[in-house]
């Protein structure tokens, strides 16, 4: 197969080193190392490639961008390619300073992620003392530049029941759009589950006072609302779609359909070290396995929804059943969907403390890599 439709977007995470340590992270068990972070010519030339194959977007993200001394200059190369940029950002070290150079090197938007609406709590799960403080300063400075502004609410059994008090905060700092998202169980999340899923009851709730605020906002700020896959009949469109509408760059350079796909086992995810942007889109393996539905078994294969979820996320498939090939055990005609709901009973009834998402001080040292 090939010569398929350029992917939308480029999801470009330059790496995994973080100030805060929220343990529903989706970055995976073993992060990677600062040392082996691709350099600056590296990153330059992945954008370079992106523009000349069609993508539209890129969207910088880790671990946390900021971290990269050389975020500026391959934010100006985006630019300069005609590429929009967004920045996925925490916003604890995004300074008077940082802001200028940002805005200078021509940064479309930029997404603020909070942990809570709760000072404390916020600072809780970060295991960052002060970050509630430092992120409503970024999100002054981002509104005050003028760029639209986007706040990230990650929800969990812990803070469903502030989800009013999430957009009302939303609304005193201007956001444009806010994205009121429900854990997804991957990397850290995976781990943490048990402490982390929302019963139903927390669930219903959330969604009537989300589907509430966006009939009383209607005109004046979208709110994205992501749901988990533990309380849904049928599976969402992971990704839009096994690589149809995003190339994933770890840290290191390996390029994968989605950032959970390495927990898949089987695959050689190809390097963009050694392998164009064009060729691992369009030629390798790993991005034409799970592509379209030539792949899916009973009961997706005959589902009139099979082009509209394209057979859910393999990477849960695996996670949950231990056999990527199956149907994502989300929908509710898949023949192992009760894992869902006892995954669901277990989680109401535990007292399970969180495994905060660690970095060794040796993965954590600054490279010494060119530009980086």
């Amino acid at each position: 197969m090939t010569g398929f439709p350029p992917p939308m977007g480029l999801i470009a995470e330059l790496t995994h080193r973080c100030p805060l340590s929220c343990p529903y992270c989706s970055n995976p068990m073993e992060l990677e190392r600062a040392a082996a972070e691709l350099d600056t010519e590296g990153w330059l030339s992945v954008l370079d490639q992106a523009a000349e194959i069609g993508i539209l977007q890129v969207h910088f993200t880790g671990g946390e961008p900021l971290v990269r001394r050389d975020l500026v200059t391959l934010l100006a190369r985006a630019t300069g390619l005609g590429l929009y940029s967004n920045i996925i950002t925490s916003g604890v070290t995004l300074d008077d300073r940082m802001m200028a150079a940002l805005i200078g090197a021509g940064v479309d938007h930029i997404q603020l992620s909070f942990q809570d609406v709760d000072p404390s709590e916020n600072d809780h799960l970060g295991a960052s003392p002060g970050a509630f403080a430092k992120k409503q300063a970024a999100a002054a400075r981002i509104r005050a530049s003028g760029l639209p502004l986007t706040l990230n609410f990650v929800v969990h059994r812990g803070n469903a029941s502030r989800i009013p008090q999430m957009i009302a905060m939303a609304e005193e700092l201007q956001a444009d759009r806010t994205e009121i998202a429900h854990v997804q169980y991957y990397g850290w999340g995976l781990v943490n589950r048990a402490a982390l899923l929302p019963s139903r009851i927390q669930l219903e709730a959330a969604t009537v006072e989300v589907e509430a605020a966006r009939a009383r906002l209607q005109g004046r700020m979208v709110i994205d609302y992501v749901v988990p896959d533990y309380h849904a009949a049928r599976p969402k469109a992971c990704m839009g779609g096994w690589a149809r509408r995003f190339i994933n760059i770890s840290p290191s350079g390996r390029a994968m359909p989605c950032h959970a796909a390495e927990t898949l086992p089987g695959f050689s995810f190809p390097s963009v070290r050694d392998t164009s942007l064009n060729e691992i889109w369009n030629q390798s393996d790993a991005f034409l396995r799970f592509r379209g539905t030539g792949w899916m078994p009973e009961p997706c294969r005959s589902c009139e929804r099979q082009e509209v979820d394209w057979g859910g996320c393999r990477c849960q498939a695996f996670a949950l059943l231990g056999d990527m090939n199956a149907t994502d055990p989300a929908c509710e005609l898949s023949p192992h969907h009760a894992v869902m709901q006892a995954a669901v009973s277990e989680s109401e009834s535990a007292q399970t403390p969180f495994k905060f998402r660690r970095m060794t001080k040796q993965d954590a040292a600054q490279p010494e890599l060119a530009g980086s």
